[in-house]
């Protein structure tokens, strides 16, 4: 049975400014790569954070039947966020350790409920480390966040 693997990563001038996502999608069975797909997009005013949720949700919303899959991202505020904190945020009604709204609480529930029908396993990787994959996620994520700097038509 193929593995399904996402690549996922969020790029962003200035911060906040105009930002973007990209996401590497790779079947593989064995070494044999056997399906590729990319995703990217973008906004005009974000963060990064909000681009590197947006990777993952962009990920998991693309499929279309649940499904096996492993997330590999760069970005440990992701990893960590979806895997550990999301479990205390919710226990004090969304609040942080400190008593302070999550932030991008609407991102983390979009994930939380694309993650539902999935299982699951996240990954994290050091970014801009040689990693093909997390290379072609970033190239990806500045495609998508292109159309969004200044000067573009």
């Amino acid at each position: 049975m193929p593995q399904l693997y996402a690549y996922t990563d969020g790029a962003c001038s200035g911060n906040p400014g105009p930002g973007g996502w990209g996401v590497l999608m790779i079947a593989r069975d064995a070494d044999a790569v056997l399906k590729e797909r990319e995703l990217y997009g973008g906004e005009a005013d974000t963060t990064n954070n909000r681009m590197e949720l947006m990777a993952a949700i962009s990920a998991l919303e693309a499929l279309s039947r649940p499904s096996d899959l492993i997330i590999v991202t760069d970005s440990a505020y992701v990893k960590n966020g979806v895997t550990t904190w999301i479990h205390s945020w919710k226990r004090r009604g969304w609040k942080t350790a400190d008593n302070k709204p999550v932030k991008n609480i609407e991102l983390w529930q979009r994930l939380e409920t694309a993650q539902a029908r999935h299982k699951v396993e996240w990954r994290w990787i050091k970014g801009h480390a040689g990693h093909v994959e997390n290379e072609r996620a970033d190239a990806l994520a500045r495609a998508g966040m292109a159309p969004f700097k200044p000067g573009k038509p």
